[in-house]
C-alpha cells in the first residue's frame, strides 16, 4: 500500500466514526399532536326521542336511535333492496370521479415514496471518453508527453446528505400526511357518491309516483271541466264556475312539467354516477313500496365522529401536514453537510483502463450554511406558521360542520316522522271523503262535480304522502353518510392500498 494510502486511511475512519453523530441530528420543528374530541356529549340542545310510528304507509316504521352502535359499512342493504345494491356496485365500479380520486391517492403515494430516497446515498456511474490536443507552450498532460491523446475514464460517486436538523424527516413526515389527505377525500368522495346514488334512487321512485298521481289529477280536472262547459252551455252552471275550472285545470297541468323536468335530470343524474351517459337508460326498477325503512339505527358518540368522518380526518392530515412544513421551513435556515467519494480509472487508451496505476478515488464534506437570503428565509418560516393556524382553524369549522349535518339529520329525521303521520292522517280523510261521497253519487246524493272534488282532494293528498315518505327514506340515508358511511368497516377501504 502506499504511503498516500496509508494516509487516507485514518481520514476515512474519521468521517465513518462522525457519520452516526450526523445521523443523530433532531428535526427541528414542532412535533404534531392529534387535536382533542370536542368535549360534547351529544349532537342537539334536546334529548333524542325515538320517532313515532304511522301503521298502513311506506316508512312508517317507528325508528330508534342505538347510541354508540357501528355504522354499517354496506349500509344502504339496510333498505332491503337488490335494484339498489346493484347500482351502488355499478357506480363504486365505474365512477369517474371515484377513479380519479382514487389515482390521486396513488399520485400522492408515489410521491411520498419517491422521498424516501433521501434518506439513503446516491450513487451514480459515469464513464466520459475524449479526444484531446495539448498547446504546444504549455507541459503535456498525459505521463508520456503526447499532445494528442484520448482520455477515458469510468468513475463511480456516491453522496450522501446527513439529516441533521431532519429537513429530510419533516418533508416525508408532510408528504405522509398529505397521503393520508388524499386517502381520505378519496374516502370522502365514495360515501359522498354512495349517498348521491342512494338518495337519488330514493327521488326518483318518488317523483314516478307523483308525476303518476298527478297526470290523474289533470284527467279529474279536465272531466270537471268538461261537465262544467256542458252545464254553462244548458245553464246548469255559472261562467264564473266554468271560468275557475279551466284556471285549475291549467295551474294542475303546470305543476307536471316541472315534475317531468326534474325527473329527467335526477335520470341523468344517476346516469352520470354509476359511469354511464344519459342516452344509457339505468335500469333502476325502484319503488318507495320496495325499500324498507331501517328501525335501528346507529349514532356514533362524538368523539367516535371525528374519527370517522373523512372530511375531518383530510382536516387533520392537512393540519399535520402544515405542521411538519414549519419544521422544513427552520431546517432549511440551517446548516447543510453533504458527504461525497469516488473512485474510477483514467487511462489514455480503452486497453489500458484497469491497469495498475491508473486508479483514483476522494472523499469529501462541504458544509454550506445560508448567510444572507433578503429575508426569504425568515418570511418561508412565518409564511409556514400562517399555514399552520389557517388549517387549524379548518380544521374546527370542518368539525364544526360535521357535528351540524349530524345534528341537522336527527331533527330532520324526528320532524319527518311527525310530517308522515300527519300526512298519512290527510291521505286516509281523503280517501274516507272520497268513499263516501262516490256512495252518495252512486245514491243521487251527491253530483258528479262533488266527487271529481273529492277524488282530486285524495289524488293531492295523496302526493303529500308519497313526499312525506321519501323525506324519511331520504333523511335515514343522511344519517348515515353524515355519521362518516361506515367505510372503515369495508376492507378495502379502511386499509392502505399499496403498502410499501
Amino acid at each position: 500500500m502506499s504511503e498516500y494510502s496509508m494516509r487516507a486511511v485514518p481520514r476515512a475512519a474519521i468521517l465513518a466514526g462522525l457519520l452516526p453523530l450526523l445521523l443523530a441530528g433532531c428535526a427541528v420543528g414542532p412535533n404534531f399532536k392529534r387535536p382533542h374530541p370536542p368535549a360534547v356529549s351529544g349532537y342537539t340542545a334536546t334529548p333524542l326521542t325515538s320517532a313515532t310510528a304511522t301503521s298502513g304507509v311506506v316508512a312508517g316504521s317507528a325508528q330508534h336511535f342505538a347510541v354508540g352502535r357501528k355504522v354499517a359499512g354496506a349500509w344502504w342493504t339496510l333498505f332491503r333492496s337488490r335494484p339498489l345494491d346493484r347500482l351502488i356496485q355499478e357506480a363504486i365500479t365505474n365512477n369517474s370521479d371515484l377513479k380519479a380520486a382514487q389515482a390521486a391517492l396513488r399520485v400522492a403515494q408515489e410521491t411520498q415514496w419517491a422521498q424516501r430516497g433521501s434518506f439513503f446515498p446516491s450513487a451514480a456511474l459515469g464513464l466520459s471518453a475524449s479526444r484531446n490536443r495539448g498547446s504546444v507552450l504549455l507541459a503535456p498532460v498525459p505521463a508520456n508527453n503526447a499532445l494528442l491523446y484520448d482520455l477515458f475514464t469510468p468513475e463511480v460517486t456516491v453522496s450522501y446528505t446527513p439529516d441533521v436538523f431532519g429537513l429530510n424527516r419533516r418533508t416525508a413526515e408532510s408528504l405522509a400526511a398529505q397521503t393520508q389527505s388524499a386517502r381520505f377525500e378519496m374516502v370522502a368522495t365514495y360515501n359522498t357518491l354512495v349517498g348521491n346514488v342512494v338518495v337519488t334512487a330514493i327521488q326518483l321512485a318518488a317523483l314516478d309516483a307523483q308525476i303518476n298521481a298527478t297526470h290523474k289529477l289533470v284527467a279529474m280536472n279536465r272531466r270537471m271541466a268538461r261537465i262544467l262547459k256542458f252545464q254553462f252551455e244548458k245553464g246548469y252552471a255559472s261562467g264564473v264556475d266554468y271560468a275557475a275550472q279551466k284556471s285549475q285545470l291549467a295551474e294542475v297541468a303546470g305543476t307536471l312539467p316541472p315534475l317531468q323536468k326534474q325527473r329527467a335530470q335526477l335520470h341523468d343524474l344517476l346516469a352520470v354516477l354509476i359511469g354511464r351517459f344519459p342516452a344509457q337508460e339505468p335500469k333502476y326498477g325502484i319503488t318507495l313500496s320496495s325499500l324498507v325503512l331501517p328501525k335501528s339505527i346507529p349514532l356514533s358518540l362524538p368523539s367516535q365522529l371525528v374519527r370517522q368522518r373523512p372530511d375531518i380526518r383530510q382536516a387533520e392530515a392537512n393540519l399535520h401536514a402544515a405542521s411538519a412544513q414549519i419544521g422544513v421551513a427552520i431546517a432549511n435556515m440551517l446548516p447543510n453537510i453533504q458527504l461525497t467519494a469516488s473512485a474510477g480509472n483514467a487511462a489514455i487508451g480503452f486497453n489500458k483502463l484497469f491497469t495498475p496505476g491508473t486508479d483514483f478515488w476522494d472523499l469529501g464534506a462541504a458544509l454550506t450554511a445560508p448567510i444572507f437570503q433578503g429575508g426569504a428565509l425568515l418570511h418561508q418560516e412565518l409564511a409556514a406558521r400562517a399555514a399552520y393556524r389557517e388549517a387549524a382553524a379548518q380544521y374546527r369549522s370542518t368539525v364544526l360542520t360535521a357535528f351540524q349535518n349530524v345534528a341537522d339529520t336527527l331533527a330532520a329525521l324526528q320532524q319527518d316522522a311527525q310530517g308522515l303521520k300527519a300526512a298519512a292522517a290527510a291521505q286516509r280523510a281523503a280517501r274516507t271523503t272520497f268513499r263516501l261521497v262516490s256512495r252518495q253519487e252512486k245514491d243521487g246524493y251527491a253530483n258528479t262535480l262533488a266527487l271529481l272534488n273529492a277524488e282530486q282532494a285524495y289524488q293531492q293528498a295523496q302526493i303529500n304522502l308519497v313526499q312525506a315518505e321519501a323525506n324519511r327514506f331520504a333523511d335515514t340515508a343522511a344519517l348515515f353518510q353524515a355519521l362518516g358511511g361506515g367505510w372503515w368497516n369495508r376492507t378495502a377501504m379502511s386499509k392502505d392500498s399499496h403498502d410499501h
